[in-house]
């Protein structure tokens, strides 16, 4: 079964910059295609608020993954 889930990427004091949603068969689809439009939405080039943050939010409204760029050193998610 498909599910929506809803990607924003966040900037200063959690303020939406970009959003996207996209329907997968799971969480893990929805998490590598959250992690490119983070990674893309923070190249040099890019103008606008810069992103410190990615979060995944699922139908119901709750946030099922948070990605920051505090995490990058750590490993992926």
């Amino acid at each position: 079964m498909r599910e929506t889930y809803h990607i924003e990427i966040v900037g200063p004091e959690d303020a939406p910059v970009q959003r996207a949603s996209v329907r997968t068969a799971g969480l893990d689809a929805a998490r590598e295609r959250a992690l490119r439009l983070f990674r893309r939405a923070r190249v040099p080039q890019r103008s606008g608020p810069a992103a410190e943050a990615v979060r995944i939010v699922d139908g119901a409204g709750t946030e099922v993954f948070r990605w920051s760029v505090w995490d990058e050193g750590a490993g992926r998610g």
